[in-house]
């Protein structure tokens, strides 16, 4: 998977179903979000027009074919915080364990400048350890640990903020 080819492009409304699919297909291992049920594309439209060009949704292609997403959002929404944002990258199902997903943070990462990004922060649950291991593989630390915020099938889970200072 690391040699083949993939292209991020802007998302455009039209890509919002595969986008809302790809998120729902994370639900049911309780690893990933906080929703217990999925999600329409109708309750997401708000979600997908707060991106912008500083704060973009961008889906990944390969093959021609949408097979994740990347979205860039503010982090709590007050101006002191402008420079920080949160990420969040959504594979498929078919293409999930196989390297594509370091290749996405990679390139978010690069994107960082551009988008006047300064700190990148990413929440994870503290079960999902292979998500965890790969933002410490490209630099991030705990920023951050909120123990047993999330009740997922009667288990209480915590969840890790994981940071990295793009720019000094």
């Amino acid at each position: 998977m690391n040699n083949l080819s993939i292209h991020l492009r802007d998302a455009v409304l039209e890509d919002l179903p595969i986008i809302v699919s790809i998120y729902n297909s994370t639900i049911e291992s309780k690893m990933v979000t906080a929703d217990t049920s999925p999600v329409t594309v109708e309750s997401r439209k708000e979600w997908f027009d707060k991106h912008n060009a500083k704060r973009p949704l961008k889906v990944v292609e390969l093959n021609n074919q949408i097979c994740a997403w990347i979205s860039f959002q503010n982090f709590y929404g007050r101006p002191a915080y402008q420079a920080t944002a949160e990420v969040s990258i959504y594979l498929s199902e078919a293409i999930r364990g196989k390297g594509l997903g370091a290749k996405i943070l990679e390139i978010a990462m690069e994107e960082c400048p551009v988008l006047q990004i300064e700190n990148l922060l990413a929440f994870i649950f503290a079960h999902n350890v292979p998500s965890i291991r790969l933002f410490e593989k490209y630099g991030f630390e705990k920023w951050g640990y909120l123990p047993g915020i999330a009740e997922l099938d009667s288990i209480k889970r915590d969840l890790v903020i994981m940071g990295r200072r793009i720019v000094e």
